[in-house]
């Protein structure tokens, strides 16, 4: 079979970016990746744009990060689905690279969130299903994740402070991250004192709205290998599924079955198991996220990820070290550009570049990127020779 290989990565700083318009902000990360890479414009054949543009209010974004990129008029075209744009443009990329389309591709997620106000952001993001009759009922983030938080508790006594456990790690990781949002560390004590949001969820339960960009560079197997002059990421696995917009078709409210159907398809296809798994990058939007999604991945089973993350599990030196990039915790969540964030972090881990992040001898990690309240997830399995 093809294989499809990561040979440049780039990645912008997240947070309030006022300094840069959503094209600077691609750019500063497509340039880090081409020199990553140690290409030129004419080696790239297309580019995919993952992003939400409804939500800084620009249409036609893909053509215009392409013109700014310097890019015309090789083909380029945008992928949307909410929070998981940027794993969905990856997927696009590596797709019509497996097609035989084409042999390399620049991809590029980029996002500014920060230019609206958060009740707009709140409102936009809430009507994530408004083809149900959920959304009358105002429906938000938080309150969909604090239902899936409330259910966890009920059913297998998981507590807030183990939820809040997985924000103390990811400001820990985060802290040390150069292109995180937020880069200091918090207590626990800190995290529990924080404003209420969407009971049980408070302050420090909840990722921030950000503005970044990230890109990664794909190639077939031949150009990789030619162009290349640092090791290879291949894209050994990838997952993805759907899940009913409204949550009440959903079979239970403790887990994302898109989550479970595209991490068994990523499993299959890489030929590897849970346990393989060296280090991960999970969508952490809420800190139950986190707890469902290692459950979700089968890092551990259903209803003891609370226990994972408070025994330091998911920390370097436990079982399956989870987002040490600070995830979007800490990191930041700029819709668009999350998922290839996440990808820049694995490659980096199984390139041996993450510095004091980084986890020994990492050969096998993985990416887990959701969009809305789980109607789509991406899930990418990424190797080292």
């Amino acid at each position: 079979m093809a294989r499809v290989g990561i040979i440049g990565i780039g990645h912008a700083a997240f947070g309030r970016r006022s300094d840069a318009t959503v094209q600077e902000l691609a750019f500063e990360a497509f340039r880090a990746a081409m020199n990553d890479a140690g290409i030129g414009r004419s080696d790239i054949d297309a580019s995919v744009i993952g992003s939400v543009p409804e939500y800084h209010k620009q249409r036609s974004l893909a053509g215009v990060v392409q013109e700014y990129l310097g890019l015309n008029p090789k083909p380029t075209w945008l992928t949307e689905v909410a929070c998981a744009s940027g794993c969905a443009a990856v997927r696009t990329g590596w797709m019509s690279i497996m097609a035989g389309v084409h042999r390399v591709v620049a991809i590029v997620g980029c996002q500014k969130m920060t230019e609206l106000e958060t009740p707009e952001i709140l409102a936009l993001m809430g009507r994530v299903g408004e083809v149900q009759w959920e959304s009358i009922f105002g429906t938000t983030f938080p309150g969909y994740y604090a239902m899936f938080a409330r259910r966890h508790m009920h059913e297998f006594g998981t507590t807030h402070e183990q939820m809040l456990s997985v924000a103390v790690k990811n400001h820990f990781y985060g802290a040390k991250n150069n292109y995180a949002m937020f880069r200091k560390e918090i207590t626990i004590e800190k995290a529990r004192d924080s404003d209420p949001v969407a009971s049980p969820l408070q302050v420090f339960d909840c990722c921030a709205n950000a503005d970044g960009a990230a890109c990664v560079i794909l190639a077939d197997e031949e150009r990789a290998k030619a162009l290349c002059k640092k090791p290879v990421i291949w894209l050994t696995g990838m997952g993805c599924a759907t899940s009913s917009m409204s949550v009440l078709r959903r079979p239970n409210l403790v887990g994302l079955p898109s989550a479970q159907i595209a991490a068994a398809e990523a499993y299959e296809m890489a030929g590897v198991k849970p346990t393989d798994i060296n280090v991960a990058e999970v969508h952490d939007c809420f800190t139950i996220a986190e707890i469902m999604a290692c459950e979700d991945l089968g890092f551990c089973k259903k209803g003891d990820g609370g226990k994972l993350i408070a025994d330091r599990q998911t920390y370097i030196g436990g079982k399956i070290p989870v987002n040490l990039d600070g995830g979007l915790k800490a990191k930041g969540h700029p819709v668009g550009a999350t998922g290839v964030s996440m990808t820049v972090e694995i490659a980096k881990q199984l390139r041996g570049e993450a510095g004091e992040r980084q986890v020994p001898n990492a050969r096998i990690g993985l990416t887990h990127n959701v969009g809305g309240i789980g109607q789509y997830t991406f899930v990418q399995i990424l190797r080292r020779e």
